[in-house]
């Protein structure tokens, strides 16, 4: 089956649906979701961003901005770092999810409307997401993986499109930065999203760092490691980050690995 071909039925889905409410996080995945479904004559829809410390300030920003132009209804929830969340245990995804999900499911109440999209795609089945089960309790659809669509298909279509998160890196919470059963501060979020921000800027993209106290990992490609290494690169780095206050830097040798703190 093309990527055309699960388009259609991704369409079927969320015309069938007649009403839903939209989990936007600003990623690829779910802003393509919005897209379409914004497409569709006679649906209903409401995008639906929840806004907390461990996600990146850009992304809410840019979730915004992209229901602004396309006259999409939007809104944002603000919450803080849940109790149960905060010492980011190891299913920290799962409660997240579940606060989250309670949180749009409860907008989508406001608004009248009873179904609930996420932007899960056809290769988070083949990953650890232990905040699918989350979804499933809540009874949260995902029409990118029932239709089929990968990553790859995705981002294909969305450049089709003329959407410029075709080809943005992909990203997870700040959370996931940090060890497992570590307590986690709003401070600490910021400043681990300013020294990713930071690499970025550089032409590091898709960079991850990994907080370790006053250590910090950073994880990119392996054919990074040549411009990461570059005298004026590496000073570019270290004066940074310890401005920022970390005190010890080490590049990983075995690069960007998804879900490198998972226990």
């Amino acid at each position: 089956m093309t990527p055309h071909d699960k388009l259609i039925r991704l369409r079927t889905i969320l015309s069938d649906s007649g009403a839903a409410a939209i989990a936007l996080s600003g990623g690829t995945d779910s802003t393509y979701l919005v897209s379409v479904a914004s497409g569709i004559s006679g649906l209903r829809i409401i995008a639906v961003t929840v806004s907390t410390p461990y996600m990146f300030v850009s992304e809410v920003e840019e979730a915004a901005a992209f229901c602004a132009r396309h006259g999409i209804m939007h809104r944002v929830i603000k919450m803080d770092i849940p109790e149960r969340v905060r010492g980011n245990p190891p299913d920290r995804c799962y409660l997240c999810k579940t606060e989250v999900m309670g949180a749009i499911r409860s907008a989508a109440g406001e608004a009248g409307i009873s179904i609930i999209f996420d932007g899960t795609n056809a290769d988070d089945v083949n990953d650890y997401r232990p905040g699918m089960r989350a979804l499933e309790e809540q009874k949260v659809r995902s029409p990118l993986l029932e239709a089929g669509l990968t990553k790859n298909d995705i981002r294909e279509l969305a450049r089709e499109a003329g959407l410029d998160v075709g080809d943005k890196p992909s990203n997870a919470c700040l959370l996931t930065r940090f060890p497992h059963d570590t307590a986690i501060l709003p401070v600490d979020l910021r400043k681990a999203e300013e020294a990713e921000i930071f690499l970025a800027g550089l032409g590091l993209k898709g960079s991850r760092i990994r907080v370790h106290g006053d250590l910090v990992r950073i994880e990119c490609s392996k054919d990074l490691f040549p411009v990461i290494m570059e005298e004026t690169m590496r000073e570019k780095i270290i004066t940074a980050f310890k401005k920022m206050g970390y005190k010890y830097l080490t590049v990983d040798i075995e690069g960007y690995r998804s879900g490198s703190m998972n226990k």
